[in-house]
């Protein structure tokens, strides 16, 4: 069976990637492209699943319209927050269709990601560094945030407190962002693509965990590989991982 595939955002440079890559994929058929302007609802009956990879202030909106047109999402824009995704979960209620929403699809990232929460609780101390090109709007990156999220609640739940730090003056920013405790630091730089450091810290030892990449064509069998599952998993999945044996 051939997917029927639409890319929202088309003329960006992920949306060019993905559009390259559905269309090359023998079970996929790329059916539409969508950019600024463009009426998602457009895409009932004619898409069985969206990709979008627009800006924050759009995608919520891209997302709703969606779900409402009938339609899968799987969704690369990141800058969402706890509210909106909430807002997500309650308009598919009841509904039939299904949403992805991940903050990186390169499978280097969503390993990362998963073997940081299992190493948080081993760890005294564990700050993130992000690093990508000067053109990304937000900051810290959604990937960022997801795994200081995922550090902190693994921390919670093996019932450790607050990470030592004795710091009392600071040039506004010196420390980063803080994510649920976990201290997150963003840097902007010509020539990166997206790339994360998660540096964790006990008496004498460290341990960090990086992944790297390099070419957008890195996220490419991550967002094939959702766009293929997305429909068989019902509501709102927020991670790769999750189609993931690990």
């Amino acid at each position: 069976m051939t997917i029927r595939v639409a890319v929202i955002g088309a003329l960006g440079r992920m949306g060019q990637a993905v559009c390259a890559a559905v269309s090359a994929a023998p079970d996929m058929e790329l059916v539409a492209r969508l950019d600024v302007g463009d009426d998602v609802a457009s895409l009932a009956g004619r898409a069985d699943v969206a990709v979008d990879f627009t800006v924050p202030a759009a995608t919520e909106s891209n997302v709703l319209a969606l779900i409402d047109a009938g339609v899968h999402a799987v969704v690369g824009t990141t800058g969402w927050t706890a509210e909106a995704l909430e807002r997500v979960r309650a308009r598919l209620d009841g509904s039939a269709t299904s949403v992805l929403i991940a903050p990186n699809f390169a499978l280097s990232a969503v390993l990362a990601m998963v073997f940081a929460s299992r190493a948080a609780p081993l760890f005294e101390s564990a700050e993130v560094i992000e690093l990508h090109h000067p053109e990304k709007v937000d900051a810290p990156s959604g990937t960022a945030v997801h795994t200081a999220r995922a550090i902190a609640a693994a921390r919670r739940e093996a019932g450790l407190g607050d990470m030592p730090d004795a710091t009392t003056k600071q040039l506004d920013g010196a420390r980063g962002a803080v994510v649920d405790g976990v201290h997150v630091h963003s840097i902007r730089l010509r020539g990166l693509v997206a790339h994360e450091e998660v540096v964790f810290g006990n008496p004498g030892e460290q341990l960090t965990i990086r992944t790297d990449s390099f070419d957008r064509s890195s996220f490419m069998p991550g967002v094939l590989l959702a766009v293929r599952r997305v429909p068989g998993i019902p509501g709102l999945t927020v991670g790769l991982d999750a189609l993931i044996e690990l």
